[in-house]
């Protein structure tokens, strides 16, 4: 059988996944919402990856994760390599694009910027507390308007005088954004001006201080936005690629990750029937009082961490 390579990418509205051959070309591939259940999103995308998959002719012998729940994921997905987000998207945006220097990515409430150079990730940042420069913002903006979400593009897309948003911090720009309502602003300017106000959030947040040069790449959930797209090339003044797959990279580079270590597994997709519990237990032995998480797969314990010295740790037989 030939050997394919499984990435899992879960944060905290979304998780992806992605099955590679030796050749990056994908042979299985899920987004899914994590809806606050990141042991239950991680089974249901191993189900439907297992549907796609020709099982008879590949087999996944290395799983790597990244995401806000990597560490958990890659416990209950046997995982040969557990990664940061930063790694994974560098890693697999440049599988694709070598020549980039700059990686923009937003998701639904995490942004981030990957400077690049020579293939190698060399500088980075990722947002803070607002939200303003994120695709929750977005969501909720749309909602507040009446507009369904994936038709946000449509009518950015449709406006020819955006309306300008105070795009500093998510409360101003809901305060601005409801004013502007009120004004009697065509429903078309004032989602140009939101995709305008997000863009200019990121770069004065995430960007800020970041030389962002070309080749540009923009990915995540909300690079499939085409107004915002639209909104980063008027302010940044040269093209942004997104590539089709864009929302799938951090998988994708965890995949690529597990390929290149010499870790392998043998992984099994029936991991959908077994119960993954977790249970935070404080250890009060010393002053650090570290809570401490265990995960059981069937009631019996698999992993543990969160403690700071050798007084809270705990053995898996």
């Amino acid at each position: 059988m030939e050997h394919a390579y499984l990435g899992i990418d879960v944060g905290s509205i979304s998780t992806k996944g992605a099955i590679l051959d030796k050749q990056n070309h994908i042979l299985a591939s899920a987004y899914i919402w994590t809806e606050g259940d990141p042991i239950g999103a991680v089974k249901k995308l191993v189900h439907l990856l297992g549907e796609q998959l020709d099982r008879d002719r590949y087999k996944v012998v290395a799983v790597g994760t990244t995401g806000s729940a990597r560490k958990l994921a890659g416990t209950i997905a046997g995982a040969t390599m557990v990664k940061n987000e930063i790694t994974a998207h560098a890693v697999g945006t440049t599988a694709f694009y070598p020549n980039v220097r700059t990686i923009l990515e937003i998701g639904g409430q995490d942004s981030k910027i990957i400077l690049v150079e020579n293939g190698v990730a060399v500088d980075y940042a990722m947002n803070t507390l607002c939200a303003a420069g994120t695709g929750a913002f977005l969501s909720s903006q749309a909602k507040r308007l009446g507009i369904e979400v994936e038709n946000i593009s449509e009518w950015a897309l449709r406006s020819t005088h955006p309306t300008p948003i105070a795009a500093r911090c998510t409360v101003f720009a809901e305060s601005d954004l409801v004013h502007k309502i009120q004004m009697g602003y065509p429903k078309e300017d004032i989602i140009a001006g939101v995709c305008n106000a997000v863009v200019a959030n990121y770069l004065n947040n995430v960007g800020k201080g970041k030389k962002i040069q070309p080749p540009v790449v923009f990915q995540g959930g909300v690079s499939k936005n085409k107004g915002v797209v639209a909104a980063f090339e008027r302010t940044l003044g040269f093209p942004v690629i997104v590539d089709e797959n864009g929302h799938l990279m951090g998988a994708i580079g965890s995949a690529i990750l597990a390929r290149q270590s010499t870790k392998r597994c043998v992984f099994d997709f029936g991991m959908e029937d077994m119960e993954f519990t977790t249970r935070e237990v404080g250890c009060g032995q010393c002053s650090n009082n570290c809570e401490i998480i265990c995960v059981y797969r069937n009631e019996k314990l698999i992993d543990a961490w969160g403690n700071r010295c050798e007084r809270g740790q705990i053995n898996v037989k």
